[in-house]
């Protein structure tokens, strides 16, 4: 890998990651506060997600089994947000519940 190809890819991966976060904290706020403007706008992020997931794949020079781990891993953030929220709920309406 060339220097040049090795800023690139690392920039790329951490845009995904930024653009992850911003997906769940967005998600997570858009939840808390129901508002529809801020799950728009985390959905823009996951967005983001996919498509800096494909150009690493297209533009960087990783092998095909680094690329598939970052196209899961892009699918992944899909789910750790709802399912994250669902759990912490779950976990304080449990302990609202307690006597």
């Amino acid at each position: 890998m060339t220097p040049e190809a090795l800023i690139r890819t690392t920039v790329l991966m951490g845009l995904l990651v930024l653009a992850g976060g911003g997906w769940g904290v967005l998600y997570c706020l858009a939840r808390v506060r129901a508002r529809r403007d801020l799950l728009r706008a985390g959905a823009i992020c996951y967005a983001l997600v996919l498509a800096l997931a494909l150009a690493i794949c297209a533009l960087s020079p990783l092998d095909a089994a680094w690329k598939l781990l970052i196209v899961a891993s892009a699918l992944a953030y899909a789910v750790i947000p709802p399912v994250t929220m669902r759990h912490l709920e779950r976990l304080h309406a449990e302990e609202e519940a307690k006597p």
